[in-house]
């Protein structure tokens, strides 16, 4: 059983900049595919970014060039890095964290952390 939680979110003004962190709880941390999801009010939840095992990084197009997914296996943590936050960035974020894929049957939820993006 891996227990994930999130930790950084808050509330920023457009063009600043937040850390989000997860820390897993269990062994085995390194093997775990990692990944950043957000869902907005009335929206479906949408994948951000995610980290294989072996450091391959992923972005969903809205994001690139702005946010950065790293991980730290020795600490059991991921982070995402936002710059340049803009108002369509507001959203509950969510940590996941699964064998070989993010998402997918069986992976594992952060309980999430909220984002607001206001002037």
């Amino acid at each position: 059983q891996v227990q994930l939680v999130e930790s950084g979110g808050g509330l920023v003004q457009p063009g600043g900049s937040l850390r989000l962190s997860c820390s897993a709880s269990g062994s085995s941390f390194s093997i775990y595919a990692m990944g950043w999801y957000r869902q907005a009010p009335g929206k479906l939840r949408e994948l951000v970014a995610h980290i294989t095992s072996g450091g391959i990084t992923y972005y969903v197009d809205s994001v690139k060039g702005r946010f950065t997914i790293s991980r730290d296996n020795a600490k059991n943590t991921v982070y995402l890095q936002m710059n340049s936050l803009k108002p369509e960035d507001t959203a509950v974020y969510f940590c996941n964290g699964g064998r070989g894929v993010v998402g997918g049957t069986g992976s594992y939820w952060g309980q999430g952390t909220q984002v607001t993006v206001s002037s």
